[in-house]
């Protein structure tokens, strides 16, 4: 099957999987006319791509899962420090948003949004005042 087809079965856009072969992450066969030829186990890494990124595993964290999905004597502990690594960096993130917000919310009500030029917005993202 073509780019197209495989992009249409996989769900994943075709541009990303030039990239994906790019990186060595499928391996199409080329086809005497240089074209991409994607077989069963290509699609199936694809589609497991896909479904780790759409959980927001890195490129690299996908490498590794595929590496231990193509491993039968695979050991799920393994598999299972990716995803705690990944769940750390995500709470991480959720952290680092809710700080975000309450800042945001912070300024939001501090500013009168009036017709005066003065906001505690605009302070702050100068730096002439702290967040409250």
């Amino acid at each position: 099957m073509n780019i197209g087809d495989a992009a249409a079965h996989s769900g994943v856009p075709a541009k990303t999987i030039r990239y994906y072969e790019d990186i060595g992450l499928v391996r199409p066969q080329r086809l005497t006319n240089g074209y991409r030829d994607f077989g069963e186990g290509e699609l199936a890494a694809l589609a497991f791509i896909g479904r780790a990124r759409s959980l927001g595993f890195s490129v690299e964290d996908c490498r590794t899962l595929l590496t231990l999905e193509r491993n039968d004597h695979r050991h799920s502990h393994d598999v299972k420090a990716v995803a705690e690594g990944h769940l750390t960096r995500i709470e991480a993130k959720i952290a680092e948003l809710q700080a975000m917000r309450a800042t945001l919310e912070a300024l939001v009500v501090r500013c009168h949004g009036d017709d005066r030029p003065d906001c505690p917005i605009m302070d702050d993202l100068r730096g002439a005042c702290p967040a409250e």
